[in-house]
């Protein structure tokens, strides 16, 4: 039992209000934005008929992020971070609603689902630098390593249930009640989010410029322990992020039927490295923590290649996923911990761009590289190159790869301490 409860996440922060109400929310308002997610590209495949209109999807809501991170991360380190949350949150329920009257229409507009995408994307990448620099003003610095195993937890939990939600009220009611249901999430999420305390930017915050923005930027280059955090995410993504080939893996492994499987395989890899988190507490040497998360990722992609059977690709992905689950957690507590909270938003917009950039660059690569070299030897020689590049930029940066977790962050505020 003992070991049991070493083993099982740690549910300490769900006990301090703070934490759990914005927990909460963001639970409930994430599982609605996936099952957008899932409804937006189905739309646009319904109303053109062309794969390429869809992808162009993707190509501008990565516009759109890259556009409005950075603006983000300075807005969150000068004003109030819950109410940059509350506006955002509300304008991403009209953004829900908008979609709804689109669709409703009888002949739902192409350019208005582009428009659309395009300011959910952006509103999302104004408000994620404060949802993630909030986390260190809830809890304490001992439990910031359990509280990014929940937020990780509640991310899964959305990736796996609201697609298939989506799906459900896809094929029962059409797109127009999947976007219903995604602006009434939004609704509970506000009513939840308007109970928690307010969060007062830092006493020494200024007003948002370029200045700020290259002070961020300047701050992150400095230290190696985050370099290597983004570089390591960014390089497993690029090389290691094969989606784009999963319709033509599931050709050769049973058809249209085993697809979902392996969209869903490495979500459940890391639900399951969730729920048994509770180790991840006591690891002290984060930096080479990740690394390692990061080349068993790669392994794992190696092994979903090499799969001529669909039970050693759902072993694979599912592997790749609770590495990747583990690497999360550990950057996470790296940022909350030691990072100084007046710099928390514009690092973590840094973060938001590393993290949204890569999957993109990555399927466009496998895409490629299968082109040229076949489907199998695209997806092996990608979590090769992960591992190698893992291995390459630990090796280049020391302050990364002997970086050890401290103490208390002195930047943790009084509200960290309240219990109910």
């Amino acid at each position: 039992m003992g070991r049991a409860s070493g083993v099982r996440i740690d549910v300490r922060p769900l006990r301090r209000r703070e934490f759990r109400l914005l927990w909460s929310a963001r639970s409930v308002s994430f599982l609605g934005s996936m099952v957008t997610y899932v409804a937006v590209p189905f739309q646009m495949y319904d109303l053109t008929g062309s794969t390429a209109a869809v992808g162009l999807l993707g190509a501008v809501e990565l516009v759109a992020i890259l556009g409005f991170a950075l603006v983000g991360g300075a807005l969150a380190d000068a004003y109030g971070r819950r109410r940059l949350v509350l506006l955002t949150e509300a304008a991403l329920f009209f953004g829900s609603l908008g979609l709804a009257v689109n669709a409703s229409r009888d002949r739902p507009s192409v350019g208005a689902l582009y428009v659309f995408a395009a300011a959910l994307a952006g509103l999302d990448a104004l408000q994620r630098p404060a949802l993630d620099s909030l986390l260190p003003r809830l809890v304490p610095s001992d439990e910031v390593t359990a509280a990014s195993a929940l937020f990780t937890m509640e991310f899964t939990i959305g990736m796996i249930a609201g697609p298939a939600i989506g799906g459900l009220l896809i094929a029962a009611q059409g797109a127009t009640t999947a976007y219903v249901f995604d602006a009434a999430t939004f609704v509970v999420s506000l009513a939840v989010l308007a109970r928690m305390r307010a969060t007062p930017p830092p006493d020494d915050a200024e007003r948002p410029s370029v200045a700020r923005v290259r002070e961020g930027l300047q701050y992150a280059r400095s230290r190696q322990d985050l370099v290597g955090t983004y570089v390591i995410d960014f390089m497993a993504m690029v090389f290691g992020m094969p989606m784009a080939l999963f319709p033509a893996v599931a050709d050769d492994l049973g058809g249209p039927r085993t697809l979902g499987l392996l969209y869903t395989a490495p979500a459940v890899g890391a639900l399951a490295a969730s729920l048994a988190s509770g180790w991840t507490g006591r690891v002290r040497r984060q930096g080479l923590g990740i690394a390692i998360a990061a080349c068993v990722w790669g392994a794992g992609i190696v092994v979903f290649g090499l799969s001529h059977s669909l039970l050693l690709a759902l072993v694979g992905l599912i592997v790749a996923g609770g590495a990747d689950m583990v690497s999360g957690v550990f950057r996470m507590t790296m940022w909350n911990q030691t990072i100084p909270d007046r710099l928390r938003g514009r690092l973590a917009s840094i973060e938001l761009l590393s993290y949204s950039s890569g999957p993109a660059l990555g399927n466009a690569e496998a895409g490629l590289a299968a082109a040229v070299v076949g489907v199998p030897a695209a997806i092996v020689s990608g979590g090769l190159l992960c591992i190698v590049s893992v291995i390459a930029t630990t090796a280049a940066l020391p302050g990364f790869r002997h970086y050890e977790a401290g103490g208390k962050s002195d930047a943790l505020v009084a509200v960290a301490n309240q219990d109910d």
